[in-house]
């Protein structure tokens, strides 16, 4: 999810709406493309950019761009799109794309709907092109483009010379802006508009601060929609031509979208609460298909509906499909509605029962990876047909188990299948792109609070509510009867301490720790280390920030936030652990904007010693360099191949070398490139594209040969590779990871009811790993279950940790992974010369 002033004069506002036409005409003379930006557009031009949606003190849920056409004839829009490039951008910063489809009305306008923040109650009208851009609030620069390509300028010298450029806007501290500066007055609560559609090429002179005003095609705004109860002249008192059945029809698609309907009768069955977007109806009388559903959503926008649960109405309206974000399902909803209350306090429809019975064990059909919008709804055969067939109406389960943690976004996921691939500690377990867990549903409730439920807990008695499609994505019941919340009792867990002749590694992604964050957190972190973890020997961390995490001014030394986290590990009761991290360039290693995120080392002095090699620097790689001692690397700290394109924006894997009782360890942090990116699993292409993978891809390959060095300069060289990878165990990335054998997947080792380190929608998965090389024998590996599970937690991820007897069989042979080999000799050089080093760099303390 994105985290990432007065409203301006009313005049102009009144302007800003009064050039809005209710449509495209049916036959459309078409202008010629604009010029590129060096001379001002005469027709469509960025009309608003609003990129607070969401945030702290938002009221709009979303980010918005809203296009306006000056001209007197329409537009086509097809094979353009809006893109976004970040206000300062780095070295490896791109353009983001949204593509755009249709035509905007002469003298209209032409809504394009990015991604939500997890604040703001008001939804945006329904818009005209839906993308998933998180767009900064406060600066950023966005471009009409007559292409869907994405621009590759990142100055403004040489976007003015990119003829495919229709129109461009860069507000705040934009680098890349027309004429003498950026828009200045953009925030959480400030969008910045033409009030008037000119262009002269000057941002700073065209577009004015003022609160965010979205308009669609349409003429809609945030404030249009019906709710009303009727009662005037002229209402209907009979039903229209039009059943809820026709308007959902036997596709996700509406064969209705884009018409009006009158009068479609139904039972009001839940009304959303407070910041009110709508209400559900559903027929009484249904038809005997089973793959057209009765019930539909009816959206008001901001206007709060004055119906209730049991009204008997007829509801007019525009039908639309609404695509939360990019690559998610739509929901089909009555927008800008009419309503006639007819009666009130009639009995509700009797809700569809989900369980194992009625919920299919396939989980969608397969599209050959594009759209499943037109393909027949068989809500006998897959999960994800059976819920679209029931969007809309009122459902209901009985004593189901939760399968997430209650999450701040006031979500929970549970299951209706309580045997479908149980973790060992009540969650449902991840182990297939082929097997997506067909019983899991979100929860949310329209009937109070939801209960602070962690994995595990039963909602028992009978949960009541309207099918949805989430906001977020995903198929939701929003509950108007919440079972009763049974604890489960889960517990954190705490591993074994190690023994003296043990090396104990683990790692741990600590969630965008930053030295502005709470004492808390800090304190929960390092609880988690002592306590639960039993102070490791080394321990690899992920997602370090910078000293003042988000705040982009520069920063990017993390001194402060690793001292910090050191000494809230001392005053736990923990040891006085040291660290080891390599500061990256500015912006260039992706994560939160402004955190110049990062992996470190932590490690105890008094059990471990650590082999400084200067030189180690943000561009400069580490190299395995034979010796004849062994193999050791040129610099320690030191980054692995910075320079690949495989790293780039994104993390760089990080190398050190380490001693532990005269054995030298090599142990690599990394934590790869994210999910970002992909297709849902219920969006509306399947199977869903994992678009992300192929950077991870490369990224195990850069690992992969450089742990193949290593290996080669001395087959006998100990090699932990650790992190979160972002990938599953079963994954291709972890496959190019382990190639030839030069390392091993813990998580094997474990059973496959145990194998997970995050829960993500209800499946409980496996993102971070260790792996070790085939000279490192006697490992015992935990995953150490105390966040991903819980309500309150300190990270979304659990921590992991691998014990190395030092004195088991065979340690330091080559061999293959798993096999124990023969014991090389007690007082072989490598091996000496690494106690002579442990011994000296202990007198130096």
């Amino acid at each position: 999810m994105p985290t990432n002033s007065p409203s301006g004069p009313p005049s102009s506002r009144r302007l800003r709406l009064g050039l809005v036409t209710c449509g495209v005409a049916a036959s459309l003379v078409l202008t010629p493309l604009p010029a590129a930006f060096a001379a001002p557009s005469p027709d469509v031009m960025l009309g608003e950019v609003y990129g607070g949606g969401g945030n702290s003190g938002a009221t709009l849920t979303r980010d918005f761009i809203e296009l306006a056409n000056a001209g007197q004839a329409p537009v086509a829009l097809d094979g353009w799109s809006v893109q976004y490039l970040p206000g300062s951008p780095s070295s490896g910063s791109r353009w983001q794309v949204t593509a755009l489809s249709g035509a905007i009305a002469a003298q209209g306008r032409y809504l394009i709907s990015e991604n939500a923040g997890s604040g703001g109650t008001v939804e945006l009208p329904a818009p005209d092109a839906t993308g998933s851009i998180s767009m900064s609030a406060t600066s950023g620069t966005v471009a009409l483009v007559n292409s869907t390509e994405a621009l590759t300028c990142k100055t403004a010298a040489d976007c003015a010379a990119d003829d495919r450029i229709v129109d461009l806007a860069g507000y705040g501290s934009a680098v890349v802006r027309e004429g003498s500066g950026p828009a200045a007055g953009a925030s959480n609560t400030s969008s910045v508009a033409r009030p008037a559609l000119t262009d002269t090429d000057d941002n700073a002179a065209d577009f004015t601060s003022g609160a965010p005003t979205p308009v669609n095609a349409a003429g809609q705004t945030p404030g249009d929609g019906g709710g009303g109860d009727g009662g005037g002249d002229g209402e209907p008192t009979e039903p229209g031509d039009t059943r809820i059945r026709d308007i959902q029809g036997t596709t996700r698609i509406s064969p209705l979208t884009g018409d009006t309907v009158a009068a479609v009768p139904g039972i009001v069955t839940a009304v959303s609460g407070s910041g009110s977007r709508g209400f559900w109806i559903q027929d009484p009388e249904p038809d005997t298909d089973p793959a057209t559903s009765e019930g539909v959503f009816v959206y008001t926008g901001s206007t709060a509906p004055t119906v209730a649960i049991g009204d008997e109405v007829l509801v007019g309206g525009r039908v639309t499909e609404y695509f939360p974000a990019s690559g998610t399902q739509s929901l089909t909803e009555i927008t800008r509605p009419e309503v006639t209350v007819l009666s009130s306090g009639n009995a509700l429809p009797e809700p569809f029962a989900l369980d194992a019975a009625t919920v299919p064990d396939r989980y969608a059909p397969d599209a050959a990876g594009g759209p499943t919008d037109d393909l027949p709804l068989e809500p006998g055969s897959y999960a994800l047909d059976r819920y679209e067939s029931l969007e809309g109406m009122l459902v209901s389960f009985s004593d189901v188990r939760t399968i997430s943690r209650t999450t701040q976004y006031d979500e929970l996921w549970i299951t209706v299948k309580p045997e479908e691939n149980p973790s060992a500690r009540g969650g449902t377990l991840y182990g297939s792109y082929d097997a997506p867990n067909t019983g899991r549903l979100k929860v949310m409730s329209l009937a109070g609070e939801l209960p602070v439920a962690d994995v595990g807990d039963t909602l028992t008695g009978t949960t009541t509510g309207a099918m949805d499609y989430g906001r977020y994505g995903g198929y939701t019941v929003q509950a108007t009867a919440l079972g009763e919340q049974a604890a489960g009792g889960l517990a954190k867990e705490t591993t074994r301490a190690q023994t003296k002749k043990e090396l104990a590694v683990a790692t741990y992604n600590v969630e965008n720790l930053s030295a502005a964050d709470s004492e808390e957190k800090f304190a929960e972190l390092a609880a988690g280390i002592v306590h639960h973890l039993a102070s490791p020997d080394i321990v690899a961390l992920e997602e370090i920030q910078d000293n003042n995490g988000p705040a982009s001014d520069g920063t990017v030394a993390a001194d402060q936030t690793l001292d910090r986290f050191t000494a809230a590990i001392e005053a736990a009761g923990g040891p006085a652990y040291e660290w080891r991290a390599i500061d990256p360039v500015d912006g260039a290693d992706g994560g939160q904007p402004g955190g110049n995120i990062r992996v470190a080392f932590l490690f105890n002095p008094e059990r471990v010693s650590f082999t400084d090699r200067p030189g180690g620097d943000a561009t400069t790689a580490t190299e395995a360099v034979q010796t004849r001692h062994g193999v050791r690397l040129s610099v320690s700290p030191g980054r692995i191949n910075p320079a690949s394109a495989a790293w780039e924006d994104s993390r760089k894997p990080l190398a050190g070398e380490f001693v532990f009782r005269g054995r030298t360890y090599f142990v690599i942090a990394n934590h790869f490139a994210s999910k970002g990116g992909d297709e849902p699993l219920h969006g509306r292409n399947q199977p869903p594209t994992r678009s992300s993978e192929t950077q991870r891809h490369q990224q195990a390959a850069e690992i992969q040969s450089f742990v193949a060095k290593l290996l080669a300069a001395d087959p006998k060289a100990r090699v932990i590779a650790l992190g979160d990878f972002n990938d599953f165990e079963f994954s291709r990335t972890m496959e190019l990871l382990t190639a030839d054998g030069v390392l091993e997947n813990l998580a094997f080792t474990l059973p496959a009811e145990e194998r997970y380190t995050y829960v993500y929608d209800g499946n409980s998965q496996t993102l971070d790993h260790i792996l070790v090389s085939p000279a490192v024998r006697g490992a015992e590996y935990d995953v150490v279950h105390i966040n991903a599970e819980f309500a309150r937690q300190a990270s979304d991820h659990d921590p992991q940790i691998v014990r190395i007897d030092t004195k088991a069989k065979g340690d330091g042979k080559p061999g293959k992974p798993g096999k124990p080999g023969k014991p090389w000799p007690r007082h072989s050089l490598p091996d000496l010369m690494g106690w002579l080093h442990h011994l000296l760099s202990l007198l130096r303390r």
